[in-house]
Order: C-alpha cells, then structure tokens, then sequence
C-alpha cells in the first residue's frame, strides 16, 4: 500500500513537472510576442520551478529504492531533501517576486490587458489542474510541489483579477500590490513547510505522537514494571520508528516472554507505529544507567 502511495506520488509530480515546463516555453513564446515583460518574467520564474519540480521528482523516485548496507533505514530520506529543495526555491521566488513588486509601485509597468487576460486563463487552468493532482498528498515532498502550483495558480488569479481592475480603474499599481500580497501568503507557508522538514531532519518526535500515552498504556500490561528510554521519530513523516526498555516482572519466563513483547508491540501499532524495537528488562536498567 505505502509502495502503491509512492508510486503515485511519483506519477503526480512528474505530471506537475511537464505541465509547468511546457506553459513556461509557452510563456516564453507569449512574452515575446505580446511584448510583456510581466509575462516573459513569469515565464522564468516558472521555468525555476520546472526545474526545481524535476529534482523533487528525482529525489521521490529515488526513495522509494529499498534498504541495502549503505543506507540501512533506506532511501526515504532523499524525499525530505526534494521537500526542503522546493521549500527553498519556493522562499528565494517570493523573494524576488516581493522585491520586484516593490519596485513596480514606484514604477508601474503598463498592462497589455488582452494577452494577460488570455494567458491568465490559461495559467488558472494548467496550473490549477496540476494543483489539484497533488493536493490530496502524503509526503512532504509533494506537498512542496503542491505548494509551487498553488504559488502559480494564486498569481495567475492575481494576474486575471489585477488586469480587470487595472482595465476599469487605469491603476497600473494594483498589480505589484497583488503581487506582494501573494509572495508573502506563499512566502509563510513555504517557510512553515520547510521547518516540518527541518523537525523531521532532526528526528523530533512525529505529530500526533504522544510518549507519555504510550508509556501510560504499556505500564497497563500485565507483568510491566517500568518503561523507559523511550525514543521516537520518523524518516519522511509516514514512517515512524520507536525504541523502548520495559522492565518486566521477574515471574516472566521464557514461555510467556515473546506474549508479553507481542502485546507490547500492539499496543505501539495501535499508536500508528508500525516499527518498533522492544529492549525487555529483569532489573531496572534506568539506575544502573545503561542506556
């Protein structure tokens, strides 16, 4: 099932990559011939995405790769680094877009209401399609791409609106305001992305993930003394892995042994985590300090 779930991750972010690199050759062409240096500006940026977007693709399909001897948890990790790769193209874009908008209050630039119109459309559609393709994501990978689709379907609306207003009003500075409204919502939520990124990195524990519940609901089994050194994280935020001492009765034999381990690994499943390592203990380990 998670292998199926990677597969078609991989299959959305490949179709958002080819979406965004073929409307940005056509940016291009539009750019030249409706001589918008707003469009042709576009058309880089989305041209950066494209590429960014290729690397995530890469960096995906590459942690799917199982567990060998030089990377014994496996590959899943290269998916963080396509996530923390688009978060940090996503940041320096809105940068540049913000400093760039800044710019055009002073200096509006003249809209060529008819080819932004068209394009707009266009944008809303092809972007907005890919959007929707990786919205229903699991992996913070593409939940990065999905981000850069939203960042291109919000400007291309910005674009869309800000060309009927400027159309009727004549205010050519509505759209560098626009625009600097949109770098700043795409700018937070990229920011706050890559710091899940960064959480994950640093193998703090999962969300949703309470230790002290766990510790509370193993002490309830039966022949359970002491659980301690419990440690938790997860490698891409699907896969969450744990660690634990138990310290149990010693009236537990090696009849019983492997039952009371078995229950114990239930009751992490139930938690939502599917790999565990259970240390059983006859004496208290936490004094004796052997961690």
């Amino acid at each position: 099932m998670h292998e199926h779930n990677h597969n078609h991750e991989n299959e959305n972010i490949k179709l958002a990559f080819f979406l965004n690199l073929g409307f940005s050759l056509f940016e291009f062409i539009g750019g030249i011939l409706t001589h918008s240096v707003a469009i042709f500006s576009d058309a880089i940026h989305d041209f950066g995405d494209s590429i960014a977007i290729g690397i995530s693709f890469f960096l995906e399909k590459l942690s799917t790769k199982k567990a060998d001897e030089k990377l014994t948890y496996g590959y899943k990790r290269y998916s963080l680094l396509g996530a923390f790769f688009t978060s940090m193209i996503l940041l320096i874009g809105s940068f540049v877009v913000f400093l760039n908008a800044i710019e055009r209050i002073f200096q509006p630039v003249e809209v060529h209401f008819t080819g932004m119109f068209l394009f707009s459309i266009f944008g809303i559609l092809i972007n907005g399609y890919a959007a929707y393709k990786t919205s229903k994501s699991l992996s913070l990978n593409e939940r990065s791409v999905n981000l850069h689709m939203l960042e291109d379907v919000l400007g291309w609306m910005a674009v869309l609106v800000g060309a009927l207003l400027i159309k009727v009003t004549g205010w050519n500075v509505i759209d560098p305001i626009l625009s600097i409204a949109i770098s700043l919502i795409i700018g937070i939520k990229a920011f706050k992305h890559s710091f899940d990124v960064v959480k994950v990195l640093v193998e703090s524990v999962p969300k949703g993930i309470d230790i002290e519940d766990i510790k509370k609901n193993v002490n309830q089994i039966s022949n359970v003394e002491d659980v301690h050194h419990v440690h938790v994280w997860s490698l891409d935020e699907e896969s969450i892995f744990l660690t634990m001492h138990v310290q149990v009765s010693k009236t537990v034999t090696k009849k019983n042994y492997e039952t009371v381990k078995q229950e114990i690994k239930e009751v992490v499943k139930e938690k939502g985590i599917h790999h565990s390592t259970i240390e059983i203990e006859y004496e208290n380990c936490k004094e004796k300090n052997c961690e």
